[in-house]
Order: structure tokens, then sequence, then C-alpha cells
């Protein structure tokens, strides 16, 4: 038996999108007020809320409660996905303002993998709430930067504190890329590199484990 609760709920976004988020609550007491909110992969190539359960789930069992939600488009939320994700920063504004309110929580530390990451990191500095943010497996490189290079200023400038989760073999940004595009990001930014471990691999299961324990050392040192 699970030592969490899930709570399904809606949030309405400004442009009258319905978001249909799940709230993972521990049964045991809470840690902080401090609420982590996930953001999944690109949801063009299948990316979903269910592919961060198991993180989501692990910060429960660890006492930090967790929102993962279906974009635009995704699962039962409303509206049409985007291709570079510039709608979709509407949606994780709407969330977190949800978390804000409704979990009375003043500390959201913002999660984004994949694609989710260039989404998430330009949300960052418009909600105020937001204390941190990490990267698992931030898409840097030169392909996937047509889409979301846009997206590159808006983290790169935040003062806020930031880790960087990649593997070294992931197919979209090299070790060197990350490091480059790091060199001149503003505030303190932190690099984690999982060797051997390919892109969509990280984004596996396999790795849910490991993925909890570093965003939870990350949350001790906000």
């Amino acid at each position: 038996m699970s030592n969490y609760t899930v709570e399904r709920i809606k949030v309405v976004t400004p442009d009258k999108v319905e978001l249909m988020p799940k709230v993972f609550k521990p049964n045991e007491e809470i840690k902080d007020n401090l609420v982590v909110v996930l953001v999944h992969p690109y949801s063009i190539l299948g990316g979903r809320q269910a592919l961060l359960k198991g993180i989501a789930s692990g910060l429960a069992e660890n006492g930090h409660r967790a929102v993962t939600f279906d974009m635009r488009g995704v699962g039962e939320s409303t509206g049409r996905a985007s291709l570079t994700g510039f709608a979709e920063v509407k949606d994780v504004i709407a969330v977190c303002n949800w978390v804000s309110e409704h979990l009375d929580s003043h500390r959201i530390l913002l999660v984004g993998s994949s694609a989710g990451a260039p989404i998430a990191g330009s949300a960052v500095d418009q909600i105020g709430q937001v204390v941190g943010y990490v990267s698992l497996g931030y898409p840097f490189g030169m392909m996937a930067s047509i889409l979301f290079g846009r997206h590159h200023k808006a983290i790169l400038q935040s003062s806020k504190p930031k880790l960087f989760v990649m593997g070294t073999r992931d197919g979209f940004t090299s070790v060197k890329q990350l490091n480059k595009k790091l060199s001149s990001a503003a505030g303190r930014n932190e690099i984690y590199l999982m060797e051997g471990v390919s892109h969509f691999e990280m984004e596996g299961p396999a790795y849910d484990a490991e993925m909890v324990k570093l965003i939870l050392k990350f949350i001790s040192s906000l």
C-alpha cells in the first residue's frame, strides 16, 4: 500500500483551456510548504503526465507534494498542442498559480523533462513563487533549437537556482553544448551528468528513483 494519495483537479487557463492535473500528497507529515510542479516531455511526440508519475510518487513518499498535468491537447486537457511550446507556458503558469492559491504554497520548484524543460524555463521568472528549477534533459542542441531555441534566453537569464541533469549520450545535446550554454548563465547553475545514459533512457522509469534523489538534494539546498 502506497503512503501517498493522488487527487485529480481541474485548472482553467486565461485562454480557457481546461487542464487536468494530479496532486500527489504524502499521507504522513508534509516536510515543508514547497510544492514540486513537473512538466512533461514534448506533447507532439507522445509526452504526457503519466511519464512523470514515478518521480511524483517518489517525491510524495519522501514528504513533498508534487503536481503533474497534461498540457493542452494531451489526454483529457482541452486545446491544441503547439509546435514550439509557447502556448504551453500559459499552462505551466496557470497550474503554478493554482498551486499557490489552493495548496497554500509560496515556494514552488519547477521540474521540466525533455521539451518540458524549455517550456518550464520560460515560465520560471513569470511566477514569483518559483524558487528553483530542475531540467531533466534540456534539448539545447542545434536541431532541437529550431523548435525550442527561443526559450533558451529566459532560463539562462534567470537568477534563480538551477540544476541541469543530462545523460552523456543525450542525442539532442552534447556535454560540450550544455557547458557552453551554461557558461554565461546567470545565478547558480549546477550540472549532473549521467554517464552513458541517452536522452530517452533517462526519461524511462528505470531512472525515476535517481531523479527523485537528485531533486530532493536540490530542494535541500534552496
